[in-house]
């Protein structure tokens, strides 16, 4: 049986809809959405696996701004490609201008983003891809739900550990000027923390490592999820 939820909307003391049902909830932004149910497919992991040659795998860049985590995916993405592997990236600018596009950088639509593009990479996982997510991610709470979401046998987390100071003197988009200025409040590396992953399965400090370095130890974290060579 469904558990049952009433759902009000009340604006001037009047209340505009109620709803009670299945399990119906209001979302964040207090729209109603009606009852869920998980419709399967008949096609398994096992056979989207024998055309692809390869299993569904997360790779989740983690990292200050600057630090290379966009650098690292899209050089990897080429070479994932060159070898004929079916692959897709998700970076954290790109995904502002669509899926998360109605979102700030307050704690809870940072919190929101990450968990919209969890998401959608444990969507492209289920697919047999390999997917590429360069977000800074700087809470470690969060980045343990998002791999348990998408399932810790398929997700690996690579931090790019390069230092604060390298990564300032970068500053690529000057975001760290704007912060240092006091212009760029919250900003994750000055007035905001970030939390290093303890146990990443791989940590890349582009300071010292070159991105062809780098490629080549994330080919061989992707290498165990490769089942046959390309045709």
């Amino acid at each position: 049986m469904l558990s049952r939820t009433t759902v009000a909307i009340v604006r001037d003391g009047r209340t505009l809809v109620s709803v009670s049902t299945g399990s119906d909830v209001a979302n964040r932004e207090g729209r109603i959405r009606g009852p869920v149910f998980h419709h399967s497919g008949r096609v398994s992991a096992s056979e989207r696996e024998g055309v692809l040659g390869q299993r569904g795998l997360c790779l989740w860049f983690s990292g200050l701004s600057g630090s290379g985590k966009s650098t690292l995916a899209v050089a990897l993405e080429e070479a994932l490609v060159a070898q004929g592997r079916a692959v897709v990236r998700l970076d954290g600018d790109n995904v502002r201008e669509g899926l998360c596009s109605d979102l700030g950088f307050g704690l809870e639509d940072r919190a929101e983003n990450m968990r919209r593009v969890g998401e959608v990479a444990r969507l492209f996982c289920d697919a047999g891809l390999f997917v590429l997510v360069a977000l800074v991610s700087p809470i470690a709470a969060q980045r343990a739900a998002v791999r348990a979401r998408v399932g810790a046998e398929r997700f690996r987390e690579v931090y790019v550990s390069t230092p604060l100071a390298t990564c300032e003197a970068r500053d690529v988009k000057g975001l760290y000027a704007q912060a240092r200025s006091g212009a760029l409040a919250a900003f994750t590396g000055i007035s905001s923390p970030f939390e290093a992953p303890a146990h990443p399965d791989l940590a890349l400090d582009t300071s010292v490592v070159s991105v062809e370095e780098g490629v080549s130890a994330l080919l061989s974290l992707c290498a165990p999820f490769v089942l046959k060579p390309a045709v």
